[in-house]
């Protein structure tokens, strides 16, 4: 990936208003699109092992792809060292609650996705451990 790309994934929109970074410096967008390149990949992957039924595939979906699983899987590779966070942020120690670090998964396959495409963001999917068996076999 991209160094620029890695490094606009990683900043947090707090730390890019008070370094004076432009506004479109921030994950906020790539993390938009890794959710979505997230759920494509996952429903994908649960299609080609076999699924046909749209209420099981939806529900498998949403027990891989939760904002539990993404969480823990930024915790799993210690993500939070690597993120641009800003003061507040830094202080209360903000990627101990809620979403923060989903979003950070989010962002970071997003720009997986505009550096490589699809097979990128699936690396770095598999990198982080959101393909558990039997999706490993893909």
């Amino acid at each position: 990936m991209s160094p620029a790309l890695r490094d606009r994934s990683l900043r947090r929109r707090a730390y890019c208003h008070e370094t004076g970074l432009p506004d479109d410096a921030h994950m906020d967008a790539l993390a938009t699109l890794g959710d979505a390149v997230i759920e494509l990949l996952i429903l994908t992957r649960l299609v080609q092992e076999g699924g046909s039924d749209k209420g099981g595939i939806s529900v498998q979906k949403m027990d891989l792809v939760n904002m539990s699983a993404l969480r823990q899987a930024a915790v799993r590779v210690g993500l939070d060292r690597f993120v641009a966070w800003g003061i507040g942020e830094e202080r209360n120690h903000i990627w101990t609650s809620g979403r923060v670090l989903a979003e950070c998964v989010e962002a970071l396959v997003g720009a997986s996705y505009l550096d490589g495409g699809l097979p990128a963001a699936s690396v770095v999917m598999k990198n982080l451990g959101l393909f558990p068996d039997p999706m490993e076999k893909m």
